[in-house]
């Protein structure tokens, strides 16, 4: 049996294969994962059923065995209705999974420029989720093993 907190067998072997720099998205359940991913990217869908498993869930257990240099969120535009009620309520929960993890970068990047991001040769794994908070897409950029 693993003794690793990430169980997912294909999500781990996607995860084994990367490298420094890949990237990994996790999404929430309005991200268009098909249609936006790089040419080189596996889909994992995990909708089990609404809100389950959650983006946060998914991001705690990548954390538990990669070492992560960037974390990126979706920013939100300017012109978009929803820019006027401030930070989407899922990134406080990202910031304190990334710093008890180590990650020291977490930078949002605008909603276009995002997926420009997703749709780079970097791009390994996207892990589709059933969650169904606003704004709670993430992209990590894999660091490298330390002593």
């Amino acid at each position: 049996m693993l003794k690793t907190t990430l169980l997912h067998p294909e999500i781990l072997r996607v995860i084994a294969r990367g490298g420094h720099h890949s990237k990994i998205l996790i999404t929430d359940g309005n991200y268009p994962a098909v249609n936006k991913m790089g040419p080189n990217a596996e889909l994992v869908c995990l909708q089990l059923m609404p809100g389950v498993p959650t983006v946060a869930q998914v991001l705690e257990a990548i954390l538990s065995v990669v070492n992560i240099d960037i974390l990126n969120t979706m920013g939100i535009p300017a012109d978009d209705p929803y820019a006027k009620f401030g930070e989407p309520p899922a990134w406080p929960e990202f910031r304190r999974l990334a710093k008890e993890s180590g990650v020291t970068t977490i930078e949002p990047i605008s909603k276009w420029d995002f997926y420009k991001a997703v749709e780079s040769p970097d791009h390994i794994l996207t892990i589709q989720t059933a969650d169904q908070a606003l704004w709670a897409n993430v992209l990590l950029t894999v660091g490298c093993r330390t002593a």
